[in-house]
């Protein structure tokens, strides 16, 4: 079985994907050195109350920053379920190497075209639809 580990920002965008086999202290605290060596130190990380992510706030030195609230998950379990389906409909991966590429080519381009369509009328998402489309047939023509 592998681990997805995920850092999401207040918008609920994927910021960095990280797969492992285990979900222990040693796990998490690489996961988290990865994200703050990438992001910056954080003002609050959110989390669930899994006893891993207390021992590797430690080990950063995050601990006073840490959130374990009933609901506060919510986003980062929400931004799973994109990739969750997707997952599913492959009938899972076989090799953790594939599930890491899968893992960070899907949450760039989910973060891209996530419109959250129920927010817009049919005409707006369209408009925003076409434009991001355009953008990134430009990105990849060159």
């Amino acid at each position: 079985m592998h681990y997805l580990w995920r850092a999401v920002d207040h918008e609920g965008e994927v910021l960095e994907s990280y797969v492992t086999k285990r979900r222990d202290r040693k796990a998490a605290s690489k996961f988290l050195r990865k994200a703050m060596k990438r992001y910056g130190g954080p003002e609050v990380v959110v989390t669930d109350k899994l006893r891993s992510y207390g021992a590797a706030m430690k080990v950063v030195g995050n601990a006073d920053r840490q959130e374990t609230g009933r609901w506060c998950n919510n986003r980062a379990e929400n931004s799973h379920l994109p990739f969750r389906r997707r997952e599913r409909a492959m009938l899972r991966f076989r090799q953790m190497r594939c599930l890491q590429k899968f893992a960070a080519v899907h949450s760039s381009v989910h973060n891209h075209f996530n419109q959250e369509r129920h927010f817009y009328s049919r005409d707006n998402f369209k408009l925003n639809r076409t434009a991001d489309l355009t953008e990134w047939r430009q990105l990849f023509s060159a």
